[in-house]
C-alpha cells in the first residue's frame, strides 16, 4: 500500500478527529496510488495515523475511512458501517420510516449520502474513493436495508472536482417517483428523479415540528373569547364567541396567519396547518415546486387553508413592505400632507408568522459578503411583515455563514427595521444528521425562532 507522510509543522487536525487531509498538508507520497485507492497516512516521523482513500486531483487529497490499517473497502466493511448507521437512526428517530441513512463523514463514510424513502434508497456518490467501491457499496446496501430499489442522484457538480462525471439512474430493483413518505404524521410526495438533490431535505424534520407553539393563541387579537353556553342537551360548554357575542364556528379561529417563503415541497406549510394555522401563504419562485406543494397540501386535506404564490421571495417581500408603508402614510393624513389621490397599493399584507428557509446563499468563502447582504435583506423585509408580537422563523444552510455571523446579520437587519428580536429557539440539523465535534464543515444548518416587537 502507498504511504502518505504529513508535514511536521502542519496543524494537527487529523489527530483531533478531522477526516480530511489537504494537499498542502502532505510532505511526500511513497508509491504511486491510483485515484480512489487506499493509502496509509503517517506523521513526518513515520508514526501511523489513519487509512484513507486518495485522489491527487482533489484539494482534499485523502479522506479518512479508518484509524486502523486496512487494504480495501469490502462489502463486509460497508455492511458493518451501514448497520451502525441504521441502528443510530432507529434509536433517535424510531418513529420514522424515511430518513437520512448515511451522512458522509459524520457516519465515517466520506463522500457518500444515502436517503431512505420508505423502501427506496437514493444514493449520492460524490468522491473517487466511493466511486471505486461502487459495487461493494450497492451489495452492502441491499444486504443491510433490503430495499425494493436503489436510485442514484450523483448528478452534482462536486463530482467534477474529483474528476468524475455526473451520474443519475436506477442502480437496483424498481423505483417509482414520486414516493409518498410520512413525516411528523404528515404525508408528502417526494420526487426522487427530478427533485432537488435526493428529492427532500430531512435535516429540518425536528425544526418543522418546532413551529407548533407558534400556531395557536391568536384569536384574542380578532376579539374572539371563550364563553360558557348552554347546549341543547342542557350541558354547559365553553365556546368561542366574537365581539358581538355570536358563536364562531370556524374551527381554526385561534390559528396564526403564516407566510412560508422558499416553500419547495411545502413542508413548513403542512406543519403550520397541522398545528392549527388559520391561513398559510405558500411561496416559491419555481412553478414546479409550487405544484409539488399543492399536491402535498391536498394530500393532507389542507387545501381550504392554503394559498399559493409563484414569485421571487425578495421581490414579493419588498412589494408587501412598500404597500404597508404606503398604507401607514395614508393613515397619517390628518397629521401631515399626503397625496390621497394616489390609489392605495394592493400590497401591504402582514402575517403572524413569517418563515424564511432559503437555499444556500454562500457556497464558498468568497461569497460570504454577498450572502450577508442577501440574508440581511430578506430578514429585514420579512420581520417588517410580522404582526406585532408575532414570530420570524428563519434559517440558513450556508456552511460559510457561521452561526455568530448569521445572528449578527439578523440583528443588523432588526436595527435597520426598528425591531427588537427575542430569540426563542436556536437549532441545527436533525438527529439523522449527526456532527463530529471539531469538524465545523458539518455544522451548516442554522434555524432560529424570534419574537418580533417594534421599538417604540
Amino acid at each position: 500500500m502507498s504511504k502518505v507522510y504529513l508535514h511536521k509543522k502542519r496543524k494537527k487536525r487529523l489527530e483531533e478527529g478531522h477526516p480530511w487531509v489537504y494537499r498542502t498538508e502532505i510532505e511526500r507520497v511513497e508509491g504511486e496510488p491510483l485515484p480512489g485507492s487506499l493509502v496509509a497516512v503517517h506523521r513526518h516521523d513515520g508514526a501511523y495515523l489513519a487509512t484513507g482513500y486518495y485522489n491527487e486531483a482533489s484539494q482534499l487529497t485523502v479522506r479518512i475511512v479508518s484509524y486502523e490499517p486496512m487494504e480495501s473497502l469490502t462489502r463486509e466493511w460497508f455492511v458493518a458501517k451501514l448497520n451502525a448507521c441504521r441502528q443510530l437512526r432507529e434509536r433517535f428517530v424510531p418513529e420514522a420510516r424515511s430518513y437520512r441513512l448515511v451522512y458522509g463523514e459524520s457516519d465515517f463514510l466520506p463522500g457518500l449520502i444515502v436517503d431512505k424513502f420508505e423502501d427506496t434508497l437514493v444514493v449520492q456518490i460524490l468522491t473517487y474513493g466511493m466511486e471505486a467501491a461502487r459495487e461493494e457499496l450497492v451489495a452492502a446496501l441491499i444486504e443491510v436495508m433490503q430495499p425494493t430499489g436503489i436510485y442514484e442522484r450523483s448528478d452534482v457538480s462536486v463530482r467534477e472536482l474529483e474528476g468524475l462525471e455526473q451520474r443519475k439512474g436506477l442502480l437496483y430493483g424498481e423505483c417509482s417517483s414520486p414516493i409518498t413518505i410520512r413525516e411528523n404524521g404528515l404525508l408528502l410526495e417526494v420526487d426522487i428523479v427530478e427533485g432537488q438533490k435526493t428529492g427532500y431535505f430531512f435535516d429540518q424534520r425536528e425544526n418543522r415540528a418546532a413551529i407548533a407553539p407558534l400556531m395557536l393563541g391568536w384569536g384574542k387579537r380578532s376579539g374572539i373569547q371563550k364563553a360558557d353556553r348552554v347546549l341543547d342537551d342542557g350541558t354547559v360548554a365553553s365556546v368561542p364567541v366574537n365581539k358581538s357575542g355570536q358563536e364562531v364556528t370556524f374551527p381554526y379561529w385561534d390559528g396564526a396567519t403564516v407566510l412560508e417563503c422558499f416553500s419547495h415541497t411545502g413542508s413548513f406549510t403542512l406543519h403550520a396547518c397541522k398545528y392549527g394555522a388559520k391561513k398559510v401563504t405558500c411561496l416559491d419562485i419555481s412553478q414546479h415546486a409550487v405544484e409539488s406543494a399543492k399536491r402535498n397540501v391536498e394530500l393532507n386535506g389542507f387545501g381550504d387553508r392554503v394559498e399559493f404564490v409563484v414569485a421571487d421571495a425578495f421581490d414579493y417581500l419588498r412589494e408587501q413592505v412598500r404597500g404597508q408603508e404606503h398604507r401607514e402614510a395614508r393613515g397619517q393624513a390628518d397629521r401631515r400632507k399626503v397625496d390621497t389621490s394616489v390609489p392605495l397599493a394592493a400590497k401591504g399584507r402582514t402575517w403572524d408568522v413569517v418563515i424564511l428557509d432559503p437555499p444556500a446563499f454562500a457556497k464558498s468563502r468568497s461569497a460570504v459578503e454577498g450572502a450577508c447582504r442577501g440574508y440581511k435583506d430578506i430578514n429585514l423585509h420579512g420581520m417588517k411583515l410580522v404582526n406585532e408580537g408575532g414570530f420570524l422563523v428563519t434559517a440558513s444552510c450556508s456552511y460559510h455563514m457561521k452561526p455568530d455571523l448569521f445572528l449578527e446579520t439578523i440583528h443588523d437587519a432588526a436595527q435597520d427595521a426598528g425591531k427588537t428580536l427575542r430569540l426563542i429557539e436556536f437549532r441545527g440539523a436533525g438527529k439523522d444528521h449527526p456532527r463530529i465535534l471539531g469538524v465545523d464543515e458539518g455544522h451548516y444548518l442554522k434555524f432560529a425562532i424570534f419574537e418580533v416587537r417594534t421599538r417604540r
